[in-house]
């Protein structure tokens, strides 16, 4: 049964750092690619950021616009995670935080972790 649990989210003030973690099990983890979405009250789901599995030189990531060079997407496949490093935090980044893999034209999605940005 796949599974991801979020965490890590929280209140914080502009200019600001967290880091989310998305525990993944239920799947050999490391041949996946992962994803974190975020969804802001009123507005769609929205792709944030995006990992491969690794290659010999490395994973690929991919970001959106809005967090090119604020976010860094990261994967620890021995302990079966995926790290979302966020930096520079701006009101805009206030959002629920979803973890993502796609298996077998199924979309799996964790709980969500709040992320605040405020004064």
């Amino acid at each position: 049964q796949v599974q991801l649990v979020e965490s890590g989210g929280g209140l914080v003030q502009p200019g600001g750092s967290l880091r989310l973690s998305c525990a993944a099990s239920g799947f050999t983890f490391s041949y996946f690619a992962m994803y974190w979405y975020r969804q802001a009250p009123g507005k769609e789901r929205e792709l944030v950021a995006t990992i491969t599995p690794d290659t010999p030189s490395g994973g690929f990531t991919n970001y959106a616009d809005s967090v090119e060079g604020r976010f860094t997407i990261s994967r620890d496949n021995a302990n079966n995670t995926v790290y979302l490093q966020m930096n520079s935090l701006k009101p805009e980044d206030t959002a629920v935080y979803y973890c993502n893999t796609l298996m077998d034209l199924t979309n799996y999605w964790g709980q969500g972790t709040q992320v605040t940005v405020s004064s």
